[in-house]
């Protein structure tokens, strides 16, 4: 049975309590997964344990700060996704020996984790499946929401990837920020709930007759997002990508009209 170990780690990210956590999957022949930063609680897991395999879940800047470091220290396997190869390189800083698609088993001597591909947060975002539930890099929280923004984020994919996870029914989520999720499935459905209210918030202010990013924003929430203007507008924009692909509106990047 697969022995996972989670170490959260401070790092500079917008999400809450400013860490990230890093998972070692396994003994020996171990698997070291987001290793965000370097810290001596992870040191010595990562010697204990005798980690062989290293990946990310994604190559955003939170997720990858430790990877050349511990790929060093361990001399372990480093792991990229097969598509986004460059992505990873520059991101880490290094070149990978491997590269995973969906299903590649990785660990151990018949792999300890199953990739699975489940992107909508990044383009190359993956989790791993194992025994003892998934690990979902920034796929699901057991609290507040996911960010989905222009960009980096496609919010049809992400819905979808949700709904993969929630009809393999896992016994428990391991989150890349915050604690771990017990009730898996009642946490897919509250994201997946979530991201179509939002989806429905931003059509009734395009139908309302809001038609710049900042106008849609302001109607579209209704609690103040000042703090976090920036993050609400990319979040926004997202989801307006999203309603001209579900032919509910047309958007130019400046102005949206519905149809």
């Amino acid at each position: 049975m697969t022995s996972i170990a989670r170490v959260p780690l401070s790092v500079e990210t917008r999400a809450p309590g400013g860490e990230t956590n890093a998972y070692v999957l396994g003994e020996n022949e171990a698997v070291l997964l987001d290793p965000a930063a370097r810290s001596p609680e992870l040191d010595s897991l990562v010697d204990v344990r005798g980690v062989a395999h290293l990946l990310v879940t994604h190559t955003h800047p939170d997720h990858v700060g430790g990877v050349a470091e511990y790929a060093s220290r361990t001399d372990a396997t480093v792991w990229a996704h097969a598509d986004h190869r460059d992505r990873f390189v520059q991101a880490s800083g290094i070149e990978p020996d491997r590269a995973f698609e969906n299903g590649t088993r990785i660990g151990g001597e018949n792999g300890d984790a199953t990739v699975l591909e489940t992107p909508g947060h990044a383009p190359d975002h993956v989790s791993l499946a194992t025994d003892e539930g998934i690990l979902v890099g920034d796929l699901a929280v057991a609290t507040g929401s996911v960010a989905i923004t222009a960009g980096e984020g496609h919010v049809g994919k992400y819905l979808d990837s949700l709904r993969r996870l929630y009809g393999m029914g896992p016994e428990k989520l391991f989150p890349g920020h915050g604690p771990v999720i017990d009730g898996p499935r009642d946490a897919l459905e509250r994201l997946i709930e979530h991201r179509l209210e939002r989806e429905e918030q931003v059509l009734a202010a395009v139908r309302g007759g809001a038609h710049g990013l900042g106008a849609i924003t302001d109607a579209a929430y209704e609690k103040d997002v000042s703090s976090v203007r920036d993050l609400a507008e990319r979040t926004v924009a997202a989801h307006l990508e999203q309603l001209a692909r579900e032919g509910e509106m047309t958007w130019d990047g400046e102005r949206a009209e519905p149809l």
